[in-house]
């Protein structure tokens, strides 16, 4: 049997997509021939690193044999590899659903010329973003992990002003401020840490960090800049208007993966990095803000009229499970609360991202998004409408998806820990979801007596089937749900070095 080199492979999902990005800027006519090619190959580098996870453990690879605290280090262990997993998945599904999206407005445009322009600018910042992303969940360096954000950060406000429309220029500049304010306040706790201890590798300042002053000044500027960057409830005044007026392969971009990482990165620093500089006092805030998010976004979402807002809402709302998750890890323990962000994480980037694709097809073949005059929609994108549902079942939770795995380990570590409370916000909130979730399920199947179709496109795969599968993935989820918690016990504990030139 072949055995593949984890030195050799750990760098791929970094490399591929930027080697792709900054192909496609110098030749920028061959993304959407050549995009599927780099995400495919991005895909199978992650599956065999996945596959390294589980020969030989967890690992560092330090960069051009330079060890820590010089060189630049990369770790990869359950969590890592899970979210690389996650974002593999969704963005090969992003990367099809875009080719068809950007091969339909081409084929019929209301401005010569102009989609022309956003496809050969989405194709190197979106495979930008996803390089980074991955160096993102790799990095074991706090400093490195700041240039990772600001990537992300870059590549996606590009993203979200690429449609050029006043609304969405607005948002992204909002977004744009509010990310670089998120940046400083983070790296201003990166100084304070290298003034305290005088080194950023992650795993050493695990080793020597405590509740020493300077600790809790800098894990509290990283927070507020992460959570600035995860719009958590009530820092989510920007997140709403720009996933809603960027296009829709960019808004399944930003709402099912982006947000994502500084929450990762969240979770990490406070329950592995500085666990001994953490109060109970402050779990409970994160908690309290995370109840919040889920109540106030779950009502926005019932108010809106436009189905992208709507989308957009839900996404503040499901945030907030993820930070739920903090007050119960202090007490429950870190592996099942471990297993409940993971799959609320995986679950919510193929479900959110198959909502925007399926706003989109719909926006495309209709001409808007209002909710209440989506009726027929079943009669001519049946494939559409049934994504559609399929998504919102697992923003519901209903079993068998991943949003129920989630919200059972939720609700299991709530009863079990004495915090009923956390347990009450959880079902409170899949209620409210299932409201917005129906006021537009039911507006997409019913088909009126005598309802004519008005418009009539040729329907394209690209534009239906990611989004199906995307949703279908998030619904099966649950199935599947020994696998992904065993991969996520595979830690960071004795974890192996790699140095280049040298034996693993």
């Amino acid at each position: 049997m072949l055995i593949f080199d984890a030195d050799a492979w750990i760098i791929c999902p970094i490399v591929f997509p930027l080697a792709a990005s900054i192909f496609f800027f110098l030749s920028r006519r061959t993304g959407p021939v050549a995009a599927p090619v780099a995400a495919l190959a991005t895909g199978v580098s992650i599956i065999i690193l996945l596959r390294q996870l589980l020969l030989f453990g967890p690992r560092h690879y330090y960069i051009g044999g330079w060890q820590a605290p010089l060189g630049i280090t990369l770790r990869f262990d359950g969590p890592a590899v899970l979210m690389l997993a996650m974002t593999g998945l969704t963005g090969i599904g992003i990367t099809l659903y875009a080719r068809g999206y950007f091969s339909f407005r081409i084929a019929a445009p209301k401005r010569v010329g102009r989609h022309e322009r956003q496809e050969r600018f989405f194709w190197p910042l979106w495979m930008m973003l996803w390089a980074a992303m991955n160096g993102l969940f790799l990095s074991s360096d706090i400093f490195n992990l700041y240039v990772t954000m600001e990537l992300v950060s870059i590549a996606a406000v590009a993203l979200a002003a690429l449609s050029g429309k006043p609304a969405s220029q607005i948002a992204a500049i909002r977004y744009l401020l509010v990310s670089f304010l998120g940046s400083l306040s983070y790296l201003l706790g990166v100084v304070f840490l290298y003034k305290t201890y005088g080194i950023l590798d992650l795993d050493m300042l695990q080793d020597i960090a405590g509740a020493a002053p300077g600790t809790r000044v800098a894990l509290a500027l990283i927070t507020i800049g992460l959570l600035l960057k995860t719009a958590l409830f009530p820092m989510h005044f920007w997140l709403p208007p720009a996933h809603a007026n960027a296009l829709a392969p960019v808004s399944a971009i930003l709402s099912g993966l982006v947000v994502k990482g500084s929450f990762y990165l969240l979770f990490r620093f406070w329950f592995e990095v500085f666990s001994g500089a953490i109060s109970i006092g402050a779990l409970n805030m994160l908690g309290i803000l995370g109840a919040g998010a889920i109540l106030w976004g779950a009502l926005q979402a019932m108010r809106q009229q436009r189905l992208k807002l709507l989308v957009a809402y839900s996404t503040v709302s499901q945030l907030g499970y993820l930070f739920i998750a903090f007050p119960l890890a202090s007490l429950e323990g870190n592996m099942k609360v471990w297993g409940a962000v993971i799959f609320m994480a995986m679950a919510h980037a193929c479900a959110k991202s198959a909502m925007f694709m399926a706003a989109g097809t719909i926006y495309l073949h209709i001409g808007h998004d209002r909710i209440n005059e989506l009726v027929g929609i079943r009669a001519y994108l049946p494939v559409t409408a049934l994504a559609y549902a399929i998504a919102g079942v697992n923003l519901m939770g209903l079993p068998p998806s991943g949003g129920f795995i989630a919200k059972w380990l939720l609700l299991s570590a709530s009863f079990n820990s004495m915090q009923w409370w956390w347990g009450v916000v959880v079902m409170v909130g899949s209620l409210l979801a299932s409201v917005y979730v129906y006021r537009v399920v039911c507006q997409l199947f019913i088909i009126p007596e005598g309802y004519t179709i008005k418009k009539q496109y040729p329907r394209s795969h690209l534009l239906e089937w990611p989004a199906f599968t995307l949703a279908l993935i998030s619904l099966l989820l649950g199935l599947f749900a020994p696998y992904p918690l065993h991969i996520l016990t595979i830690g960071s504990s004795n974890v192996a070095t790699i140095i280049p030139g040298g034996p693993p």
